[in-house]
């Protein structure tokens, strides 16, 4: 079980850090989910860029994991609202409905994920 739970760190590790350098490789696209009532948009987007690279490279440092997992979990709750954003308003993206109201549980499982692939392994 640990190797899964070591494999699946990893796998979350680098897809934190794509994520992140995707918000400066595609910065357009991230400013226009942000909620018109957050300020400083492109700011957040590099911040939050920044934080998932950051936490992605920590989360793959077993004695860093466990405070990296503290921070994935806070930092896909503070994103939570650009999701809800856009379902709520799906008119302003090229989007089926549906996929944007699929990704508000899929923050769910993600949130699952980071948190159980961070914890201490059981011991039986």
């Amino acid at each position: 079980m640990e190797r899964i739970r070591n494999g699946l760190r990893w796998l979350l590790g680098l897809a934190l850090i794509g994520a992140g350098a995707n918000h400066f490789l595609n910065a357009d696209f991230y400013v226009a989910i942000m909620p018109p009532y957050l300020p400083w948009h492109l700011a957040l987007v590099w911040l939050s860029g920044v934080a998932e690279i950051v936490l992605g490279a920590a989360v793959l440092v077993p004695r860093w994991k466990r405070w990296a997992g503290w921070g994935i979990v806070a930092l896909l709750i503070a994103v939570f609202p650009a999701n809800l954003h856009m379902a709520l308003h799906p008119e302003d993206f090229d989007v089926p409905r549906w996929g944007l109201y699929l990704r508000l549980p899929i923050q769910a499982l993600l949130i699952a994920w980071a948190w159980w692939c961070t914890r201490a392994p059981d011991r039986a």
